[in-house]
Formats: C-alpha cells, sequence, structure tokens
C-alpha cells in the first residue's frame, strides 16, 4: 500500500524548503511539488533532505501530489500571489494570477473537507474573497502570515493563520509545533488562531509594516550617532550592544549589533560602509499605508518608512542635489554620552508610536470587516520567530490584558509614563536634527503624532471654514453641539 503523507507543499524557494525541515523535524511526513519541476529533483538530492528518507516524497505534477495525501488533504501554497498567469492556465481571477492559477487546478483534485493554506504574503482582500469562494465548493482555506525568514521557517517561524475556522482544528498541533516558543519553559507556540477570513494577512501585513518603521527608526539613531555625535562604527556597534540588554531589546537591534562587526573580506573596511544606499520594499509596507488611508486611521511611521526606502532609491537625483543645494554647515557639539542617551530614548519612544498605530489600524480594520481580534494574544504572536521580535511585546500583551477595550496604546500606564519620560530627550534629538540638516522622518512623524493625539484641539477649525468658503461642505460649531451642519457665506460676511 502506497504511503500517505500529513500534507503536501508546493513551492520550493528557500521559504518552501525550510518549512518543509522543519515539518519534518517535528514529525510529520511532507509531500513536495513545485512547477518548475526539476527543482523538486534538486531538492530531492538534497543530503540534509535524503537523510530524512521516506518522511519526504516528490512530485511531479500536482495530481501526484495530491494523490500522495491522507484524508483530510491538507495543501500549503508558498508562491507569489501575482505573478503573470500562463497562457495554458485559467486563473478564478484574471487580475491576480498564480495563487488563483493553482486554486483553480486543485479544486478538481481536492474533496469537501480538505484545506489550502495560502503561506505568502498575500494581499488580505484576494484572502477574503478566496475564503468565500472556496467555502461555497466545500473547500476551507486559511491564509497565514509566515514571518521570520529564511531561518525562521526553518527553526521555528511566527505564524498568523486566518480563513475558515473550520479549518484550524484540522491544522493546528501541525502548526503550532513547527513554530517558534517562547515562556519560561519555551512551550507556547507562537502561532494562534487569528481571525476569520483575511485577518490572519492582515496582521501580518501590520507586522511587515511596524517591522518597515523599526528599521527605519533604527536607521535615523545610526545616522545621528555617526554624523551629529560622531561616533565610529566601533562605537556604535557597542552602543547597540548596550540597548540591546535594555527596554529596546530585539532581533532588530541584535543583527544592527552585529552589522557593526562585519569586515569585507576584500577590502577591509567595515562592510556597512561599502553597501549602496538604496533600499528595496516587497509591497506590504505600502499596503498599510493605502489601507490606512482607506480606514481613515493615521498610520504616519509606515508611511514615512516607505516614503524613506522611495527616495533612498533616487540616487542618481539626490548625488544631482547634493551638488547644488546646501544645507547647515553648524557642527555638533556637547554632552556625548547624554546625546546617545537622548538618541535611545527617542527611539523607544518613536518605537511606541508606531506599534500604537499598527494596533489602532487593526482595531479599526476588525470593525470594518467583522473580525474578532485580540490583541494581547498577537502581540504574542510576535514574541518569537519574527523580525519584530522583542521583549517589548510583553509590554503590549499586558497593557492589553489589563484593558482588552484600549484604545491607544499611548494611553496605557506603562506607554504613557515610557513616551513622557523621553519627551525631553526626544525633543531634544529632532531639534538637534533639524539643525544639523540630518533626515529623521520617522523620529519626526512620530513626534508629531504624539503631540497630535495629546492635543485637546488642533486647528482642523480653519480648514473646515477654508472647505466651507471654497466648496459650501458645511462645519458644526463647538457652542452648539448637536445642532448643524452649518453653513457661512464668507464672502458677504467679511467685515471690509
Amino acid at each position: 500500500m502506497e504511503k500517505k503523507y500529513d500534507l503536501g507543499l508546493m513551492g520550493l524557494a528557500v521559504m518552501g524548503q525550510n518549512l518543509v525541515l522543519n515539518m519534518v523535524d517535528h514529525g510529520y511526513n511532507v509531500a513536495v511539488f513545485n512547477r518548475t519541476t526539476s527543482k523538486v529533483d534538486d531538492f530531492l538530492a538534497l543530503d540534509e533532505v535524503k537523510s530524512k528518507g521516506e518522511k519526504i516524497a516528490g512530485a511531479h505534477s500536482l495530481d501526484e501530489l495530491v494523490s500522495k495525501l491522507k484524508s483530510p488533504r491538507i495543501v500549503m501554497l508558498m508562491i507569489q500571489s501575482k505573478n503573470a498567469v500562463p497562457a495554458n492556465e485559467v486563473a478564478l481571477y484574471p487580475e491576480y494570477a498564480a495563487v488563483d492559477a493553482v486554486i483553480s487546478q486543485l479544486l478538481p483534485l481536492l474533496s469537501p473537507g480538505d484545506v489550502i493554506i495560502d503561506g505568502g504574503n498575500t494581499q488580505f482582500l484576494d484572502t477574503e474573497r478566496r475564503t468565500k469562494f472556496l467555502a461555497q465548493k466545500g473547500i476551507r482555506f486559511i491564509g497565514t502570515g509566515v514571518s521570520g525568514g529564511e531561518e525562521g521557517a526553518r527553526k521555528g517561524p511566527s505564524l498568523m493563520p486566518g480563513g475558515d475556522p473550520q479549518a484550524w482544528p484540522l491544522v493546528k498541533d501541525l502548526m503550532q509545533s513547527i513554530s517558534a516558543k517562547v515562556g519560561p519553559n519555551r512551550d507556547i507556540p507562537c502561532c494562534d488562531w487569528v481571525g476569520d477570513r483575511g485577518a490572519g494577512h492582515y496582521v501580518k501585513m501590520v507586522h511587515n509594516g511596524i517591522e518597515y518603521g523599526d528599521m527605519q527608526l533604527i536607521c535615523e539613531a545610526y545616522w545621528l550617532l555617526k554624523h551629529a555625535a560622531g561616533l565610529s562604527n566601533a562605537e556604535i556597534g557597542a552602543v547597540f550592544t548596550e540597548w540591546n540588554k535594555g527596554e529596546l531589546d530585539s532581533y532588530l537591534i541584535q543583527i544592527t549589533r552585529d552589522i557593526f562587526t562585519v569586515k569585507d573580506k576584500e577590502t577591509g573596511k567595515d562592510l556597512v560602509d561599502l553597501i549602496l544606499d538604496t533600499a528595496g520594499a516587497k509591497g506590504t509596507g505600502k499596503w498599510m499605508s493605502q489601507l490606512a488611508l482607506d480606514l481613515g486611521v493615521p498610520s504616519t511611521l509606515v508611511t514615512e518608512a516607505v516614503y524613506a526606502r522611495c527616495i533612498s532609491a533616487m540616487k542618481e537625483q539626490r548625488l544631482a542635489a547634493s551638488k547644488l543645494l546646501s544645507g547647515p554647515a553648524k557642527k555638533w557639539s556637547g554632552d556625548r554620552e547624554k546625546f546617545v542617551e537622548q538618541i535611545r530614548r527617542a527611539l523607544y519612544a518613536s518605537k511606541i508610536c508606531s506599534y500604537a498605530q499598527g494596533f489602532v489600524q487593526m482595531r479599526a480594520a476588525a470593525q470594518e470587516y467583522g473580525w474578532q481580534l485580540n490583541y494581547g494574544p498577537i502581540a504574542m504572536l510576535w514574541r518569537g520567530g519574527c523580525i519584530i521580535r522583542a521583549v517589548f511585546l510583553e509590554r503590549i500583551k499586558e497593557a492589553f490584558d489589563a484593558d482588552p477595550n484600549l484604545e491607544n496604546l499611548l494611553l496605557a500606564p506603562y506607554f504613557k509614563e515610557a513616551v513622557e519620560s523621553a519627551q525631553e530627550g526626544w525633543r531634544e534629538v529632532i531639534k538637534t536634527a533639524v539643525e544639523l540638516g540630518i533626515p529623521c522622518p520617522g523620529m519626526t512623524t512620530a513626534l508629531t503624532y504624539f503631540d497630535s493625539y495629546r492635543s485637546a484641539t488642533l486647528p482642523a477649525n480653519l480648514l473646515q471654514a477654508q472647505r466651507d468658503y471654497f466648496g459650501a461642505h458645511t462645519y458644526r460649531r463647538i457652542d452648539k453641539p448637536g445642532e448643524g451642519p452649518f453653513h457661512t457665506d464668507w464672502i458677504n460676511e467679511r467685515e471690509v
């Protein structure tokens, strides 16, 4: 009798390969397939894969892959979401390609009750419609965020599954067993059910948006340490080493520390100084910013981080502009140790604002799309395995444990105190950056968000008057609550 496998995985790029090995390490048997079938043979020929014996089986078609699976059959897709559709394949929705094309091929091979998992970086609206469409066919669909990169996939990623809740009991043990573990006994999985339909992919998108903000803020701290305080790379590495021992303890601070210890083998110079200053992006940060605008929530940190990457990519224009445009010639002088601590505080306070914005956006999306999101547990999904993993996340869980309906992290006692105690140094850092002409868009927009959010009044009264003047958009009055809206004939009411 032919052996049956626990799961089929399609997509043998780096993430897919490492997830397969992770699954096998945790006692699961996996069948694999790749549309470029030579990759299947290449994978099976790896020494580490051969050492697994019959725990990994190759398939050279989707039909063969499905035929190797136990019932109910579980197929996980680790493929790009928007590749071009080959002429001989028909997507369910022609404007979106690879995932829909594969689903259309899988449907005739599956039976009601089978499960499809999409583990790619997928736009959540696609997951919303795929879940609904496949439910009509009796197929249970999960869209799961997978974070942690190559290392996370192999040793334990953060997993954020959402979709058809009937599918969760069928994959819970598998997904939680391969995920990262945290806690005193390393037994709390960084994987739990997030919510219906596209909720899992939305939470993963917010994770990536916060990651954009975190990375931008760290880069700004580095630039201030280098170009304001005048620290060498070795000294900057030592600063990040110290920062990683305190409240900034996180994966991103850790790897930043490590980066400053690496020399280029050819030149002997610090490798970081030889890297071209043009940053790439995969799109999830842009999605979060666009969707924040749709919801009317101010996720300014991720937006500034995306724009910072955009302007970094304008290398030729920046080189030309640098020869024509000048800035301040002022040099910084002061207490270096005090300034380094002020930068640390500014970084931490800005980071708090970034996370606050992310959770505000998730709350708004949950209301818009009818998801029941549990924000404390979501924070713990990010405690291990993923790129933004940090000790700081435990504070977020504590905040939501104390108040599940917390409107904004800035209102929680711990974060309120942390940001308020950082204010003086935070403002001094921004002031210094402006005086020296050092761009700090992330830290600046974080402070602006904080100042706007804590303000009982803003100048939008004048904005409303302007809108009413040129477009008769009307306004409301503070002295007549519940009345209105009002309109004024501003031209004729002028006192000349």
